[in-house]
């Protein structure tokens, strides 16, 4: 008897996980805990994600205790991910060379797999060579350290993940989940990753990079917020919102509403706007049939050109692309990529 086609298994992606001296506990328990997470429409597993050191022994965590993996270097040959969870201090944040096996086994996974990295895991990235000339990101915290050590990889401190296809990086470790998710996301749709977030209690996605969480004087605990004006504003996203109309909802001179709003979100007003606009349209083209011109008007961009634009400034791709990537199944658990 012929088996169901659209029954069979899919082809379960491998991980590697690589933890590293002083690798940070949180960060080396997210792969798992998201990719591993991650099934299909049956409940079969799409990814099996394992743990290696350097030699298999073994390693020192940022949280005080040792972990045991059960697999050396030799994992990454077979992986079609690789996972570098962020280190605390040693040689790739001190700008010293990695050990000569570990260069070159990241060197040999970068030829047939993905190369992904949470936080200070791009120090290690940028270390073995892998983000030279390359779009990347790091934890805001360190990203001057970063720059001063590798002035040739092309430091982006504002987002909180960098996707250069073949290779990621997120910023500081709750990152490591968005970029995560967005993995999923690109290889799955948006349906197995949303399902990931839900049974663990996180967003599908957030707004904003990390400028928002950088240390910064606060609004005076008196004066009024902003917040209010945002869940005001999130409500009317397909009408023509001006500056004013925010400040004056707020009651605020616009002077005042633009320091305040950027006190509180690390955005303009304008600039969040338009991330709220593009997470609607995301929204709306993943789980409706809406036309696009509709979906143009629904989401505040007014016009299908609009609404082009700003996807693609975003995430890199078409409406009609976006839609048809996130809302159709990958195959037989292939990746499925707007690239």
């Amino acid at each position: 008897m012929c088996k169901n086609p659209a029954m069979a298994a899919p082809r379960r992606q491998e991980v590697a996980v690589l933890a590293l001296d002083t690798t940070v506990a949180f960060e080396l328990g997210l792969p798992h805990a998201f990719l591993g997470g991650a099934v299909d429409a049956e409940g079969r597993p799409l990814y099996r994600v394992r743990v290696a050191s350097v030699d298999g022994g073994p390693v020192r965590t940022s949280a005080g205790y040792a972990v045991q993996p059960d697999h050396d270097l030799r994992l990454l040959e077979e992986a079609d991910t690789v996972v570098v969870p962020g280190v605390y201090g040693g040689q790739p944040m001190d700008g010293g060379p990695l050990p000569p096996e570990l260069a070159d086994a990241l060197a040999r996974a970068a030829g047939h797999a993905r190369i992904v990295s949470i936080c200070t895991g791009a120090f290690v990235l940028a270390a073995a060579g892998l983000l030279d000339d390359r779009p990347a990101t790091t934890h805001w915290m360190h990203a001057a350290a970063f720059s001063h050590l590798y002035p040739q990889v092309r430091l982006d401190p504002d987002v909180l993940f960098v996707d250069d296809g073949d290779v990621l990086t997120s910023a500081g470790n709750a990152a490591g989940i968005d970029l995560l998710l967005h993995v999923i996301r690109r290889d799955h749709g948006s349906e197995v990753a949303n399902s990931v977030a839900r049974r663990r209690v996180v967003s599908p996605w957030r707004d904003g990079g990390q400028s928002q969480f950088i240390e910064r004087p606060l609004p005076e605990p008196d004066g009024p917020g902003t917040a209010d004006t945002r869940s005001w504003a999130l409500t009317r996203l397909g009408e023509p919102l001006t500056l004013t109309q925010l400040a004056g909802h707020a009651r605020m001179s616009v002077r005042t509403f633009t320091r305040r709003f950027r006190q509180e979100t690390g955005l303009s007003p304008q600039r969040w706007l338009i991330q709220q606009r593009v997470a609607l349209a995301r929204r709306l083209l993943e789980s409706t049939d809406t036309p696009v011109e509709r979906v143009a008007t629904e989401a505040g961009f007014g016009t299908t050109a609009s609404l082009r634009q700003h996807l693609h400034a975003a995430i890199g791709v078409s409406p009609l692309s976006y839609r048809r990537t996130f809302r159709g199944a990958a195959p037989d658990g292939q990746v499925a990529t707007p690239m």
